[in-house]
């Protein structure tokens, strides 16, 4: 019997961003036009939300 396969992992896993991974910070950093600090501080005082991570960093930018 084959295990049945769901993709919802992947649409989640956008949804959030990694601190960790440099090359996802560095994606955010480009996408807002800000440095790699200032996207690993919004996701320290905002969680890891991409959605709430770049309202931070539009709300920064003013």
């Amino acid at each position: 019997m084959a295990t049945e396969r769901k993709d919802h992992g992947r649409a989640q896993d956008r949804r959030k961003v990694a601190g960790g991974q440099d090359h996802e910070v560095r994606y955010e950093a480009d996408k807002m036009d800000v440095s790699k600090d200032k996207v690993r501080e919004a996701i320290k005082s905002e969680g890891n939300s991409r959605a709430q991570v770049e309202r931070k960093l539009k709300d920064q930018l003013g």
